[in-house]
């Protein structure tokens, strides 16, 4: 007997009505006909104006919320992000040009990474734009090129902690990382900085990522702040900015359960005092970005074939890893699961059958659903994939195989 894979709990940020899944207030097999073509990527405008409002009320009010580009850096999100964050985070001179196109001040932009080339680091002196020194060999060229310019550099030391952010998806702290500077070497990488007359704005302290307990949360901004304090005696400046990093998760899998977000903000309040008693003049901001789009956006490919193989049916659809790899569980998943899948237009319907959605590439990873119960579907159905806002169509081999690529659509 074939074993259906545990469900998922309702995706209820989107609408129904009839039997499709509404996109903005839209039809999902209406948005196909309007965007021309599947596989595409649709995301949901208010989604993201609601998370960023309700995210607002469940921190403290003085906090700042910067909104990390990688997560989907497509021009339109990153647009209507500027009207609703108050920073941005970046990892590259293409997302340093996409930032640069909004009204984002280049004070409020920052770029971290461990591997930034020297022509990138020109390229953020020039814009004004914060950098975030991963290593005291990247502090020299900072420094070379801002001399060599004539253009003072902005910097931020990231620091690579002692501790990590514990139970969370993917570690970025603690232990060796390629992810900037030992704390323990902080005293000394700080004096530097002072004697090369840069401009310091403070400390990015980023633990790791997509993380749903809120006690693993609050333990990594205590120990952040606490941190921060205690290195502020050996800053060549008072500290302007703390950037506590995220690591706010959203739910993906059978028995995840969203964050308590307003645990969190209650237990940082009381933390952020503390360091505004020592710090008075500084911001502190966290910086998310899964958290902030993830939910609102669908990954839509389209059923091409139906096949039973062996008493298992097999929907093969016209999309797959190649345009959302972490929907496949290549992206790091140890043991894969199901994202949450609808037949997106068949939302009403009470027929259903168990079945393992498939991509057209010559590859067994190249699955979006194993062994699922959804509405029963044809040939032309649409499948839709939930929590594909986030490390989606960036985060994929989209030239693998020579596919298609998928487009996007704000909505």
């Amino acid at each position: 007997m074939t074993k259906t894979a545990p469900q998922h709990v309702p995706m209820s940020q989107f609408q129904v009505k009839d039997n499709d899944l509404l996109i903005g207030g839209i039809p999902l097999k209406r948005l196909a006909q309007r965007v021309g073509s599947t596989p595409f990527y649709a995301y949901d405008r208010q989604l993201l104006t609601d998370r960023v409002a309700q995210l607002r009320k469940h921190m403290p009010a003085d906090l700042k919320i910067h909104y990390a580009m990688k997560a989907n850096p497509m021009p339109a999100i990153v647009q209507h992000m500027a009207t609703l964050v108050d920073g941005f985070d970046l990892a590259s001179a293409g997302e340093m040009q996409v930032a640069l196109d909004t009204t984002m001040p280049a004070s409020e932009i920052s770029m971290a990474g461990p591997g930034k080339r020297p022509a990138e680091l020109m390229q953020a002196i020039a814009a004004g734009i914060t950098i975030n020194v991963e290593s005291p060999n990247e502090l020299e060229t900072i420094a070379k090129l801002s001399e060599q310019s004539g253009i003072q550099a902005h910097v931020a030391v990231r620091i690579n902690p002692a501790f990590e952010l514990k139970a969370s998806g993917m570690k970025m702290g603690g232990g060796s990382k390629q992810f900037g500077i030992d704390e323990e070497l902080l005293p000394e990488v700080l004096q530097r900085i002072k004697a090369l007359n840069l401009d310091f704005k403070g400390f990015h302290i980023y633990s790791g990522s997509q993380n749903l307990k809120a006690e693993s949360i609050i333990d990594a901004q205590q120990k952040s702040i606490a941190l921060a304090i205690q290195l502020s005696p050996h800053c060549p400046s008072p500290i302007k900015k703390l950037n506590i990093g995220g690591g706010y998760g959203i739910p993906y899998f059978p028995g995840d359960t969203p964050l308590d977000t307003q645990q969190v903000g209650e237990a940082l309040a009381h933390t952020m005092q503390a360091f505004k008693e020592v710090n008075p003049q500084a911001e502190v901001v966290i910086e998310l970005g899964r958290y902030l789009v993830g939910e609102a956006g669908i990954y839509v490919t389209e059923v091409i074939d139906k096949k039973v193989s062996r008493g298992q049916i097999f929907l093969v659809v016209n999309g797959g890893l190649h345009h959302h790899l972490a929907a496949s569980g290549n992206f790091g998943q140890v043991i894969r699961k199901n994202y949450p899948v609808a037949i997106g237009n068949k939302m009403a319907a009470t027929s259903t059958e168990t079945v393992n959605v498939v991509g057209p590439l010559c590859t067994p990873l190249d699955i979006l659903a194993d062994r699922m119960e959804l509405s029963t579907a044809e040939i032309g159905d649409l499948v839709v994939v939930y929590q594909s806002g986030a490390y989606g169509l960036t985060a994929s081999p989209t030239a693998f195989l020579t596919q298609p690529f998928a487009q996007q659509v704000l909505v």
